[in-house]
């Protein structure tokens, strides 16, 4: 399999059906293969070899999709820049991968002047934004006029994709290797459960285009020839209007855009018929939620998919079934889902072996959408990949129908409006703060995000500490959606015999009778 696959075949099957959908522009696949392999005959003459990375950093745009095409198309690797992490964070992912080149657009411009300083491996910037190019930087638009299309080199199978950059549960960012093989199954995967629904459909891109998520949401319908229509940032007025609009068909989104969606003023009297179903993932989602959302967007189908970055994302999918409101009582919705097409999914105890059905363990997850690894962490990847398995760090049971249900999370992640955040990374710039002598970072439940990221403190004697404080201390180090959004001041933190925070406990009183898990 290789990546551009899907857009040859539009191309060929298609070449007068509108690609791409962006404010007033609009490009019909002809067009847009034209643009891509101009794009990346212009990124090779810039220098871009075999397996260089090239970053970009930038708002949801049809230019965006042309360069998740245009990179491998010329031989490069991807690396889609997480908009919402911190300059420090953003530096970081450019000089780990050393990416050599960078796609920007208006809204971050200024770090990208600052990154031509200060990232090591930076050569060249693209400004890929609507106004004019800045000093020393080259236009995306000028690129693809002055330079002829190239044959595509068809990087494909194990040859790297890209590198998505993840939350890192020892402070740093891993950058996780995803293959063309890894992506291709995992479209599949979700293609196999939508399949019948997709003929001739209009996809919305509201969620972030650096996601692994958006991107394998979107590739199902590459696969189709279908429309994509891109809106910058998610707002519910701006979804709205280009559902109704262009008449779209199919978009992702997390549980929190649902919420936001459905209780929108801006939804009365509008015509939003078009839309067949909702791919949602990242978080649950809450019972009163959807019912409000079948009330709101009667005849849309939503399901949700269940994966990590290390996965490509797709693990397992919960079917359009089990949220239905004749079918609730079976207790499906709380469940993840099933293991999806091209994986294989097991629970299994502390020695690996697999776990009776309704006894917890851990899941393990494998499959040819397994990542290849994490950049330059190959003791990392050894604890993550054993004898072909990812260890997931979720744990879960399996029922009799091979649902899986999530109960815990081993790696105390916790999931806020749809971002990963890992207490660890939290932490560790939490206890630099001047006042804190240890911290623990726990998620607690919240009706809007899903969960808020919650700092238990003990403080060092004789100092204070406010709320906003440790916040404003926690924003220069790390992105603002990480940051605590509570807090409580404790004398001491609950240890186990080894010397270790016991979290538990600091959850028990917030979590008491609700289901916390990652969807």
């Amino acid at each position: 399999m290789y990546y551009t696959q899907a857009l040859h075949r539009a191309v060929q099957q298609h070449p007068q059906r509108l690609a791409t959908i962006f404010g007033e522009r609009c490009h019909t696949y002809a067009e847009f293969g034209e643009r891509v392999a101009r794009l990346a005959a212009a990124l090779q003459a810039l220098g871009m070899a075999s397996g260089d990375r090239i970053a970009m950093l930038s708002l949801n745009s049809d230019r965006y999709l042309e360069y998740l095409f245009a990179v491998p198309w010329g031989g490069g690797v991807l690396n889609p820049c997480n908009t919402r992490w911190s300059a420090a964070e953003i530096l970081y992912s450019l000089d780990d991968s050393a990416s050599s080149m960078l796609l920007v657009d208006d809204a971050f411009l200024p770090l990208a002047k600052a990154f031509i300083a200060d990232a090591s491996t930076l050569r060249q910037v693209i400004y890929c934004g609507e106004g004019d190019t800045p000093a020393g930087m080259h236009s995306y638009e000028a690129l693809i006029a002055d330079h002829a299309p190239m044959t595509d080199v068809a990087r494909r199978g194990d040859d790297l994709l890209g590198v998505f950059y993840t939350g890192g549960t020892t402070g740093f960012p891993k950058g996780v290797m995803i293959s063309h093989n890894g992506m291709g199954y995992s479209s599949l995967a979700l293609h196999a459960e939508l399949g019948p629904t997709l003929a001739d459909g209009v996809y919305l891109h509201s969620a972030p285009m650096f996601h692994l998520a958006d991107m394998a949401g979107g590739s199902m319908h590459w696969l189709c020839g279908n429309t994509h229509a891109v809106v910058p940032a998610f707002s519910a007025e701006a979804v709205i209007e280009v559902i109704e609009r262009h008449r779209v068909t199919h978009t992702l989104l997390v549980p929190t855009m649902i919420q936001l969606l459905v209780d929108s003023p801006a939804l009365q009297g509008r015509d939003l018929a078009s839309l067949k179903s909702v791919v949602y993932g990242a978080s649950p989602i809450s019972e009163a939620v959807l019912d409000r959302a079948f009330g709101r967007l009667p005849g849309v189908e939503f399901m949700q998919a269940y994966g990590m970055t290390e996965m490509s994302p797709v693990v397992a999918v919960n079917p359009a079934w089990t949220h239905r409101p004749e079918h609730r009582a079976s207790g499906k919705l709380r469940s993840a889902g099933r293991v999806g097409l091209c994986s294989q999914v097991c629970i299994v105890d502390a020695e690996g072996n697999e776990v009776p059905r309704g006894t917890i363990g851990e899941i393990v997850a494998r499959g040819p959408n397994i990542m290849l690894g994490y950049w330059g962490k190959p003791e990392a990847t050894a604890d993550a990949i054993r004898d072909g398995w990812m260890q997931t760090g979720d744990g879960a049971y399996m029922d009799e129908d091979g649902f899986i249900f999530i109960v815990d999370r081993v790696k105390d992640m916790i999931v806020t409006g749809g971002e990963n955040v890992y207490s660890v990374e939290v932490e560790n710039v939490a206890v630099k703060h001047p006042a804190v002598q240890q911290c623990a970072v726990i998620g607690i439940p919240d009706e809007r995000w899903g969960e808020l990221v919650h700092a238990c403190v003990v403080l060092k004697p004789g100092m204070t500490l406010e709320l906003e404080a440790l916040i404003d201390h926690c924003k220069q180090h790390i992105a603002n959606y990480k940051c605590p959004r509570s807090m409580e001041v404790l004398d001491s933190l609950p240890i186990s015999g080894a010397g270790k925070i016991i979290k538990n406990p600091l959850r028990d009183k917030f979590w008491a009778g609700r289901d916390r898990r990652v969807g």
